[in-house]
């Protein structure tokens, strides 16, 4: 899952995007409204954390802006206003939830899962390809029997390769995905997780689930 923050102040957003990187999001940063309005535009996130008190234009313009262009990605306001009648101006703009700060990033972090399960409510519980079995409520992984401990980088890149199973995936793809847009697409990294996650799924097994597709990227096979 990938997420936007728009965020000014460099203590909250640094310290909000390390807690959802721990948690296996991506997280992509934009610290005022305009870079917000470009970025929530492109189309790739699941979900938008956005500060109501922003330089160049203010959270709520960046809201109006983004909901009247048709993008439909859940919202989460944040502000240090608590007045009820500000909350209701949030909620009827577009948003899909509102928190107060100083808020703990456990709440905020519970809004965001609640958010996310919304979007994937029609989804199946467990991820299933031949014996391999993803769990992503319980962050579980199994082939066959054998639970398979993964890092938190490692289940973000299977869980999107397990949501598109037999689709090829492009480099550029699992950037956009699992990894933010400070990431250099041009270093091998990708190449190297996928390796690690042949080490961990694939070896001493059959079928050989993760492949590659020479000069395009890999492909998750299901038979």
């Amino acid at each position: 899952m990938r997420i936007l923050l728009v965020e000014d102040e460099k203590k909250v957003s640094s310290f909000i995007k390390k807690g959802l990187e721990e948690e296996g999001y991506a997280v992509d940063l934009a610290s005022d409204g305009e870079a917000g309005v470009m970025m929530g535009l492109d189309g790739v996130h699941d979900l938008v954390i956005l500060d109501i008190n922003l330089p160049k234009k203010d959270g709520m313009a960046v809201l109006r802006e983004l909901r009247q262009k048709k993008v439909t990605t859940p919202v989460i306001l944040l502000t240090v206003r608590t007045a009820i009648e500000d909350k209701v101006i949030g909620l009827d703009t577009g948003a899909d939830d509102y928190l107060t700060k100083p808020f703990a990033f456990q709440e905020l972090l519970a809004r965001v899962r609640a958010l996310l399960r919304r979007r994937t409510d029609a989804e199946p519980p467990l991820l299933q390809a031949a014996d391999l079995t993803l769990d992503p409520s319980r962050r579980l992984v199994f082939r066959g029997e054998k639970k398979i401990e993964l890092t938190t980088k490692e289940f973000a890149l299977l869980d999107y390769f397990m949501r598109n199973p037999g689709r090829v995936l492009t480099r550029t793809m699992i950037t956009e995905h699992v990894w933010d847009y400070d990431f250099d697409s041009m270093t091998n990294v990708i190449d190297v997780y996928v390796n690690y996650l042949r080490k961990k799924i694939d070896t001493h097994r059959e079928p050989k689930l993760i492949q590659t597709v020479r000069g395009v990227g890999y492909v998750l096979k299901t038979e």
